[in-house]
């Protein structure tokens, strides 16, 4: 690979910086309430806003310079395009990628600091920052959901034999639920249960079902992978870029999960797929998930190979097949 150029290396730094700004407005509903004012001076955005003016004055001139903000010829500032892709409720919203980019920098520091001592303090390092923690489950979802609707449910033909029965769909470690609101959607006939650790997961969970009208179908709870029960056999399992956090456990979990099951069941497993070359990781696609393997490494985790995830459902007494999409892979082990 070439050597970058300074001019090279500072359009990087700007694409950071860009990002660090649409992240402040994210959290402080900076995009949203302009959307509802329409046009404002920085006074009238942060009074509406709940914010210092202070801080708004400033973050508008940062927000129209790296080009999320537009001025009017009265000194009203509005919504770029751009701007407005920012806020969480736009259809196609692009919130996701200003909150992961924060994310990376908050892991990028905290690896520098642990790389001396060896120390790996575990998932707990997520939870460090108070305003990126309520935006993670909405990350998720920027990030993965089209892939799911779009290209692994259409291709994986568990969901409509569940759909089809009328099923119950269990989603381990769900997050904001995004990953059963988008198979409810799409799949109108089974029902779905996701558990998750956190509180505040569940209660845009279920805030959200309510407002897409599929909350008669989906239930949310708090529960622990390692100790949950069930209302009844699930027909599906789910765990979704979430087995690689529990890998030393696999065995006792898998042999949980399958427990759990209906006899005509299935576990599907979603995970970022590590190559067996290294060499392939300077491919676009591939480069995201080097950097976040580094930054598992700090929760004690470790990304998987799909071959090693087939190995492990098939100990657990489960017959698996691997569907291979791009740099993700699902595996489904069926009872």
């Amino acid at each position: 690979m070439a050597l970058r150029s300074m001019d090279e290396l500072r359009q990087q730094a700007q694409g950071a910086l860009s990002l660090n700004i649409a992240f402040i407005g994210v959290v402080n509903g900076l995009f949203s309430t302009l959307h509802t004012l329409g046009n404002a001076d920085s006074t009238a955005l942060a009074a509406a806003a709940g914010m210092d003016t202070g801080y708004v004055l400033r973050w508008c001139d940062a927000a129209y310079a790296f080009g999320w903000l537009e001025l009017s010829d009265s000194e009203q500032w509005r919504l770029s395009e751009d701007g407005n892709s920012m806020r969480p409720e736009a259809e196609n919203s692009r919130v996701g990628v200003a909150v992961g980019a924060v994310l990376s920098a908050h892991m990028a520091e905290r690896a520098a600091g642990l790389m001396r001592t060896g120390e790996r303090p575990g998932e707990k390092v997520l939870a460090e920052r108070e305003t990126i923690l309520p935006w993670f489950g909405l990350m998720l979802e920027n990030n993965f959901r089209k892939t799911f609707e779009e290209k692994i449910c259409p291709a994986v033909p568990i969901f409509a034999e569940v759909d089809a029965r009328g099923g119950l769909a269990v989603d381990l470690g769900c997050g904001n639920g995004w990953y059963l609101r988008a198979l409810a959607a799409r799949c109108g006939h089974l029902r779905g249960l996701g558990l998750d650790g956190f509180a505040e997961n569940i209660r845009q969970a279920t805030e959200k079902a309510q407002s897409e009208g599929i909350a008669d179908r989906l239930h949310f709870d708090e529960g622990d992978i390692h100790q949950f029960s069930l209302p009844e056999p699930a027909d599906l399992i789910t765990m979704n870029r979430a087995l690689h956090h529990v890998w030393e456990n696999r065995g006792e979990i898998f042999q949980r999960l399958h427990a759990s099951l209906k006899p005509e069941g299935a576990i599907v497993i979603w995970e970022p797929a590590w190559p067996d070359n290294h060499r392939v990781l300077r491919e676009p696609p591939l480069r995201g998930m080097a950097f976040q393997n580094l930054t598992e490494h700090i929760q004690g985790n470790h990304f998987l190979h799909p071959e090693e995830i087939a190995a492990a459902l098939s100990e657990a007494g489960l017959k698996p097949e691997i569907f291979p999409f791009g740099s993700d892979v699902v595996v489904v082990g069926r009872a």
